[in-house]
Formats: C-alpha cells, sequence, structure tokens
C-alpha cells in the first residue's frame, strides 16, 4: 500500500516544503494518546532515518517510522479549511474506532489486545 496526499495536502505540505527545502519530507506517524489509544503525528522529517519507509506523492517524500507503518498504511492525508480553522484530516483503512472528540484512533489490533 501507500501513503496518499489528496489535492489540498499536497499543495500545503509542498507550500511548507519550499519554505525550508532542507527538509526530507512530510514525516507522518502515530504514538499513544487520547482515550482511545493512536493519535496521528505529522511535521516536517529533518532526515530519513533506519527503519523508516518513504513513500513519494507528486514528488513529495513521505516519511513513516517502522513502529507507524502497520497502523497507517492506506491512509490519505487530506487538508480542510472551515472559516479560520485548518487541519490535516486522516483517511485511515486501519482506524477501526476513534475516540468521541476525535483525537485518537484505535484498530482492530487494538480490540483484540
Amino acid at each position: 500500500m501507500a501513503i496518499t496526499l489528496a489535492p489540498a495536502a499536497l499543495e500545503r505540505v509542498q507550500s511548507y516544503l519550499a519554505a525550508e527545502p532542507a527538509k526530507a519530507g512530510l514525516r507522518f506517524g502515530v504514538k499513544r494518546t487520547g482515550c482511545s489509544g493512536w493519535g496521528y503525528v505529522i511535521g516536517l522529517a529533518d532526515e530519513v532515518e533506519a527503519g523508516d519507509t518513504v513513500f513519494a506523492d507528486h514528488g513529495v517524500h513521505i516519511v513513516v517510522d517502522a513502529d507507524s507503518l502497520p497502523l497507517v498504511d492506506g491512509t490519505e492525508i487530506d487538508f480542510l479549511k472551515a472559516g479560520l480553522n485548518e487541519q490535516f484530516v486522516f483517511k485511515n483503512p486501519k482506524a477501526q474506532g476513534e475516540c468521541g472528540c476525535g483525537e485518537s484512533f484505535t484498530t482492530d489490533a487494538d480490540k483484540a489486545a
């Protein structure tokens, strides 16, 4: 599978990378957080580290660490604007449930544990 960027996210990430051309790309992953278990982490990657997987989408490198990859593989990252609010949103086929506030998600593997 792969990690992909919807057009609005692609445009936003390209603008971030244009402002910081020394960055290796977009770093995308997860961390334990919230009431459900996993929260998304997104930012610019300083470098590609050992064990990282790099996906390319329209010339943008998306860097994912080995621990996060099984939880986010297949995700489409989008970017939404609503009035003054802007945020990245994630269409993750691995996510099987979310907490009420939308801050974290669970997978089938979490339910089995």
